[in-house]
């Protein structure tokens, strides 16, 4: 992996390096740089997103994590990973462990154990804390645990950390040896970004929906609120809110609408999940699309990455512009 990005200020005390596991286009990236950590290491298997990273912050991501030898990893202080959601998302076959994607928790198990960096923030959906009876958490959370941490989960919704998507996501937190006492989980926000705020005012004609898409969801629906975002399930239902439902990288093309009329932009979506304005964009409608809705919200990821810094006894400072 080539590393081109500048050093930043530690500002982090003793935590001052993170590794960037499946890292996608970069959200946990943006979080833990806000808050003043280096990026050491990346890895990312598909090869749209590795460009998209190398774009806005000069590393080439080396690819499938389980060809990384743990010697080829720097040490760090800080292993970040949001690891492969299909096998156990809403909209996937749920298949858990038995997918090859989910036995991926046990390459990150294996790199902790290899480099023992002090601390770990990982993301997923979140039923992987539901699925299979709690045997697919428990199996996690045993594997982590065997790799020598100490971890504690819990489910956070992006709507309530300053972003106007609700998408709800499970996050692990370990340390290595004992848990630190004072560790907390975020405090929630009780507002949000408004949707004025996110979306273009001229947007591309090529983001509308045909005419006939738009007359059904105007038969089904009739919004309450102006901006909102339709939403139309897997059963057909259409409801609209004053955000966005969780965006996926798998779901229809249309399946979420602004005012019932166009989808989200490139642009639009990175808002969403809390991207910077100057993110810089090299890939292609679709590929957003599928990046996105992989991606972990910047916001909630600091929230958490700040939580652990303050429990290591780190200073935090405040965010800049990512």
């Amino acid at each position: 992996m080539k590393t081109t990005e500048a050093p930043l200020a530690a500002g982090a005390g003793g935590l001052a390096t993170f590794a960037d596991l499946f890292c996608g286009i970069g959200g946990f990236h943006y979080a833990a740089r806000s808050l003043g950590l280096r990026c050491v290491f990346a890895c990312e298997i598909d090869e749209a997103a590795a460009r998209q990273y190398q774009a806005n912050f000069g590393m080439v991501p080396a690819g499938d994590v389980a060809q990384v030898a743990g010697g080829e990893i720097p040490e760090h202080d800080l292993l970040l990973a949001g690891f492969p959601c299909q096998p156990f998302s809403i909209i996937g076959k749920r298949d858990g462990l038995r997918d090859d994607r989910g036995t991926l928790i046990y390459e990150i198990a294996r790199i902790l154990a290899e480099r023992r960096p002090r601390a770990f923030v990982l993301e997923n959906v979140r039923q992987i804390t539901t699925i299979n009876g709690g045997k697919t958490l428990e199996a996690v959370l045993s594997a982590l645990r065997g790799a020598g941490y100490e971890c504690r989960w819990r489910v956070l919704n992006a709507l309530r950390y300053g972003l106007p998507q609700k998408r709800e996501r499970a996050f692990f937190v370990g340390f290595r040896g004992a848990f630190p006492p004072g560790f907390k989980w975020p405090p929630e926000e009780d507002s949000f970004r408004p949707l004025a705020e996110i979306l273009e005012p001229d947007p591309h004609p090529r983001h509308y929906a045909s005419e006939r898409i738009r007359r059904r969801r105007r038969r089904k629906h009739t919004a309450d609120v102006v901006p909102s975002i339709w939403h139309e399930n897997k059963g057909g239902s259409v409801s609209s809110h004053p955000f966005s439902c969780a965006l996926r990288a798998g779901a229809s093309y249309n399946y979420l609408l602004v005012d019932g009329e166009r989808r989200l932009t490139p642009r639009e979506q990175l808002r969403l999940q809390g991207f910077p304005e100057g993110f810089r964009i090299i890939s292609s409608d679709s590929q957003i699309r599928k990046q996105t809705g992989n991606a972990v919200p910047v916001p909630l990821a600091a929230a958490v990455i700040g939580e652990v810094l303050r429990a290591v006894g780190s200073p935090v400072p405040a965010q800049t512009a990512a």
